[in-house]
This record gives C-alpha cells, sequence and structure tokens, in this order.
C-alpha cells in the first residue's frame, strides 16, 4: 500500500471513526484467511467496506473474476481509490445499511458470499440489522456465506439478533499480524 493511500486512509478515520474503526487498514494475513473459506470464485461475490481494497486484491487475487465483484463503500474518496485501483470492478458508492433497497447487482443472479470490512461492533445496531437484512434477503442466494471480522474474540452480530434472523456464525479463524489482532466469522442460514 502506497504513502497515499495510508494517508487517505487516516484521513477517513479522522472524518469518521466510527466508521473507519481501525488506524490502519486490514493486514494481507486478515485479507488472505477472510478469503480462505470462500468456496465457489466463479459466482458472484459482493464486498462490503471494501475501504482501501486490501479485501479485493486477495478476492482477485485468488481468481475471482473482476466483472463477478461488486465494491459498497459508503466514503466517496475509498470509492473513487477503488475505481482507479481495480478498473473492471463495479464500485457502488453507497451506505450498506441500504441493501434492501437495491435490486440484486448480478442481473437475477444473487451472491454466494459477501466479505464484509464494515465495524459492525462501531455501529448502532439498527443498521447492522439492516447490512444483515439486505444481505441475507436480498443479495445472498439460500445456502450463501457472510465473511466478517471483528477485533473482539466473539462474534460481532448478538446472538439474539443471529437467533432471531436464523442465522449461526462460526469462527473460521485469528491473525495476530493485523492492527489490531482479529477475528474472522462466517454467518450463513441454519
Amino acid at each position: 500500500m502506497s504513502t497515499a493511500e495510508k494517508m487517505l486512509f487516516l484521513r477517513a478515520w479522522l472524518r469518521n471513526p466510527r466508521l473507519v474503526s481501525a488506524v490502519a487498514p486490514s493486514s494481507r494475513s486478515l485479507a488472505a484467511l477472510i478469503t480462505s473459506d470462500i468456496r465457489s470464485l466463479d459466482d458472484p461475490i459482493i464486498e462490503l467496506g471494501p475501504g482501501t481494497g486490501v479485501f479485493t486484491q486477495a478476492l482477485l487475487a485468488r481468481g475471482v473474476p473482476r466483472d463477478r465483484l461488486v465494491l459498497v463503500e459508503a466514503d466517496r474518496a475509498f470509492a473513487k481509490l477503488l475505481e482507479q485501483r481495480f478498473p473492471g470492478v463495479r464500485v457502488l458508492h453507497m451506505d450498506a445499511a441500504h441493501l434492501d433497497q437495491t435490486g440484486v447487482f448480478f442481473g437475477r443472479k444473487k451472491a454466494s458470499t459477501i466479505v464484509s470490512g464494515i465495524p459492525l461492533l462501531s455501529i448502532p445496531i439498527e443498521k447492522t440489522i439492516a447490512i444483515l437484512r439486505g444481505a441475507f434477503l436480498r443479495h445472498l442466494h439460500a445456502d450463501g456465506a457472510l465473511y466478517q471480522f471483528t477485533y473482539l474474540p466473539r462474534c460481532p452480530v448478538p446472538e439474539a439478533l443471529l437467533e432471531c434472523m436464523g442465522l449461526n456464525a462460526v469462527r473460521i479463524g485469528f491473525v495476530a499480524a493485523n492492527l489490531p489482532p482479529a477475528f474472522v466469522y462466517r454467518l450463513q442460514r441454519n
């Protein structure tokens, strides 16, 4: 990551620390872990809150076709950076809490996977609910999965919310080589 991209990240954090939630971009180690469990690389994939694109780069390196990847980024500066860094990848400048108000991004085909860099523990629970509803009810197919990381050793989605939405969460790993260290969870329908 270039110095300019690091400065962009720092400026975004200074503008809205709750939205960015970390003082440094996610590491390549975290990107490798959060993308390691994805089974189908040919099916559509959505990335929420890609920031500077470290997860995007890992997805592309694993072989995800650019036309099968949609990036949903709320920060305008990050969205512009992503458009420049990843030509051929569709970048949507929008809040992921509005996923339930959009059409399916890939025509009639729903995504098999959503990778989320959104700091769920730093946003209001109502926004988390809106993101999960949009993801699971509108954009993921029935056996699709959402991958989420967190800095705490518990799932960032409260147990009561998982139960209410008919979801289960499985921790797939831990990355010490991240600032701060992070845990990755896979969320799926029961």
